[in-house]
């Protein structure tokens, strides 16, 4: 076996391992031993048969995989120890040729080593943010919200329509024989010409028009096209809404409707402040990091990086998409947003390196109350239950995560403590800062 070893940073080596053709061949006949172990061969007790015979039995596919992996288990190890390396996790193996005829093996073992944190000032950090005082108006702009998700729908008579209103619109182009075909849209919130067709039309009520259809629209058929139309209005209704009074705040389980409006703003606040302090949190840890000397191994943010781009092209081929259009929404493309996942993953990782070391330096310690408090906060996240979410984490044995996201969220609030935190108003931004 030969080795070549490149030192890629403090955290990271990279071994590339050539094995001998002997230990080559003896890894393919040990392939062998282990599949001819599940082949029925007549005459012969499991893993007996001759080589000859089990060869053509023997898939390819299997054959280069069992002797891969058992090549690779063997001189990985016998390589890091040729060069005194204690891997701090699993490496990250490359396998670049394999060849029975020749005799060939050669891969790539990219070695993690411990991470290196040297923590910065973190007790003098500063940030800023707006106020969490909720307004008056905040407050009826929700209240305005929940009468409009309360609203019910009343037809409209003795008028025409209205932006807002609801119409049940039938649309036939003149040059179509047949019945048109029949939607159900808001006025003032489907395209021009039709909100311009539809407004003052009364219930019943027909019109003539010329319609240019958005690229984007459902029928493809009429996408992009300028038809000449006739369109019917079939039913026109409005929606109502409720009374804002005592009994409109009984219904959402309030005494009266003063108590319903301390009960927003109780929730608007506690929406803001969460939301303030992921702000600050942001700003915080960009001053820990800077503050800091922190070098992690590669394959450490590889492997978050290739996650989240496996999950995202998932997403996309679940939805129809390809990654190159998904790129191209974010006005990317792929290699662009490889980039951006890599750079987002080896931020994650470092952060995540600095909270586990404040963690540990600060004795910090996890109650059940934290961590009954990030799983309601993961079963929100996910539309779960919390029973739901605590059996899906323990099924997927991702117990960790749980873990770790209450030990971040303690981390942080530690730091916001110990913090300087500034009011400024709405908008200003949170720059001048002193490093």
């Amino acid at each position: 076996m030969k080795t070549v070893r490149e030192d890629l940073n403090s955290c990271t080596v990279q071994l590339t391992v050539t094995c001998d053709p002997e230990e080559v061949d003896a890894g393919f006949e040990r392939a062998y031993r282990k599949l001819s172990k599940k082949i029925k061969v007549p005459g012969f007790r499991p893993g007996k048969a001759p080589k000859d015979v089990v060869r053509g039995l023997i898939q390819k596919d299997d054959l280069y995989e069992a002797a891969a992996d058992t090549l690779i288990r063997e001189h990985a190890f016998k390589a890091m120890e040729e060069h005194g390396l204690v891997a701090y996790s699993t490496p990250a193996v490359d396998l670049k040729r394999l060849d029975e005829e020749e005799s060939v093996c050669e891969f790539v073992l990219k070695v993690p080593l411990e991470p290196k944190v040297e923590l910065g000032d973190y007790r003098s950090l500063s940030a800023k943010r707006p106020p969490i005082a909720v307004t008056d108006e905040e407050v009826e702009r929700y209240l305005q919200q929940l009468r409009q998700r309360r609203a019910t729908r009343e037809a409209v008579e003795g008028r025409g329509a209205q932006d807002g209103d609801v119409a049940v619109v039938n649309i036939r182009p003149n040059d179509d024989e047949g019945e048109g075909r029949t939607f159900a849209v808001m006025v003032g919130q489907t395209f021009p010409e039709l909100d311009e067709a539809l407004r003052g039309l009364e219930a019943e009520g027909m019109r003539a028009c010329t319609l240019t259809f958005p690229a984007n629209f459902q029928e493809r058929d009429w996408a992009g096209k300028t038809l000449e139309c006739q369109l019917t209005l079939r039913s026109l209704t409005t929606p109502r809404l409720p009374e804002l009074d005592d009994a409109f705040a009984q219904s959402l389980n309030m005494e009266s409707l003063e108590e319903l409006r301390e009960d927003i703003r109780k929730q608007l606040a506690s929406a803001k402040e969460d939301f303030y302090n992921s702000y600050v949190n942001e700003q915080l840890l960009d001053m820990l990091k800077e503050r800091s000397e922190v070098e992690v191994p590669d394959t450490m943010w590889e492997r978050v990086a290739n996650q989240r781009l496996r999950d995202i092209a998932a997403e996309q081929q679940r939805e129809g998409r390809t990654l190159e259009q998904f790129a191209a929404q974010q006005n990317m493309t792929v290699e662009e947003l490889v980039e951006a996942q890599k750079h987002e993953a080896k931020l994650h990782v470092i952060r995540a390196m600095m909270v586990r070391k404040i963690f540990e330096q600060e004795g910090l310690q996890l109650t059940n109350e934290d961590l009954t408090a990030e799983l309601l906060k993961m079963a929100r996240e996910y539309g779960m239950s919390p029973d739901e979410m605590f059996k899906t984490l323990k099924k997927a044995d991702a117990m960790e995560e749980l873990r770790f996201r209450a030990v971040y969220e303690k981390v942080l609030a530690f730091l916001r403590e110990n913090a300087e935190i500034l009011e400024i108003a709405e908008g200003q931004p949170a720059e001048g800062l002193e490093r």
